[in-house]
């Protein structure tokens, strides 16, 4: 036999090398969709933020509150926001706490003529401190959507 007529060599493990092109193109597509869908739960978490963030600093807006004069801090201005509504709620735990001389509403007797008012700052406590919580939820919300959406960009940019 000649030179040209001789089979080409196979490896010593009697098969042909094989080609893995095809693997790390089922990984950037599937790369790629994780991206994508981290971009659009990002957005959606982020809008949803922003717009629950909105809707309580409207609404406590439109209770047209105002910080208490002996408020530790932002006296005199509009509760619209976190640092007013805690402040507020503060200053209201704070006269009820006199009124009813150092007593929770549950400890005072039922018959004392200050009780109704205390469950009144109470309530109105609590809702400011759910409102300065429903802040912080929506900030959350959004921060998180921008995180989402960073990290389904860097995905996208590996998955090329």
């Amino acid at each position: 036999m000649t030179e040209d007529s001789t089979p080409p060599a196979r490896h010593s493990y009697g098969a042909e090398p094989t080609s893995h092109a095809a693997e790390p193109t089922r990984r950037g597509g599937s790369t790629r969709v994780i991206g994508i869908v981290s971009i659009v739960a990002g957005a959606i978490f982020t809008i949803a933020g922003v717009v629950a963030y909105i809707a309580v600093q409207q609404t406590l807006s439109d209770q047209n509150i105002t910080v208490s004069d002996d408020a530790d801090m932002f006296a005199g201005k509009d509760v619209a926001g976190p640092f007013t509504a805690y402040s507020q709620a503060m200053v209201i735990g704070k006269h009820a706490e006199g009124i009813a001389d150092g007593k929770t509403y549950a400890e005072l007797p039922q018959d004392d003529p200050n009780r109704a008012t205390v469950m009144n700052a109470s309530f109105l406590q609590a809702s400011l401190f759910t409102s300065v919580v429903a802040f912080g939820m929506a900030a959350f919300a959004a921060v998180s959507g921008i995180l989402w959406m960073l990290l389904g960009w860097v995905l996208l940019r590996l998955s090329r």
